[in-house]
């Protein structure tokens, strides 16, 4: 399993559960994006995070302040194509992990070194193999 810590430049990428912690005020996921920050790393967030992390007892101005500092980049076809390349490599289904998979080849794109805030380590270490760090939230 690739474990990265922070490093200056490249980009750090939030999952669901990094999202959630960041929104909730979590100290050690705060205190990674403000360390990511200072580095110069660019903080990024696929689109589908932000479905995949909203619920009703959310805080919904501090959802968008959060929001408002973070890179939200956008699914298209060809992301949607190779994200889905990337579940049959694993071996995995697209039911189960759709978002992930999603998550995972926009992080494979950014710029590096890339490093993810996650709560899914082992599914994606499937996905990602060694070239995103995860550090686990």
């Amino acid at each position: 399993m690739a474990r990265r810590k922070l490093t200056h430049e490249g980009t750090l990428v939030l999952d669901c559960e990094g999202l959630s912690k960041l929104v909730n005020d979590h100290e050690p996921a705060v205190a990674l994006v403000a360390e990511a920050r200072r580095r110069g790393m660019e903080v990024v967030i696929s689109a589908l995070t932000i479905i995949e992390a909203v619920h009703s007892r959310m805080d919904r101005a501090r959802l968008a302040w959060v929001l408002s500092g973070l890179r939200i980049v956008h699914v298209g076809d060809e992301e949607a194509k190779a994200a889905s390349a990337l579940i049959i490599s694993a071996g995995l289904h697209g039911h189960t992990y759709a978002i992930d998979a999603a998550v995972a080849e926009m992080a494979l794109r950014q710029q590096r070194p890339v490093v993810m805030l996650t709560s899914d380590v082992d599914d994606m270490t499937k996905l990602c193999g060694g070239r995103v760090g995860l550090v686990p939230v």
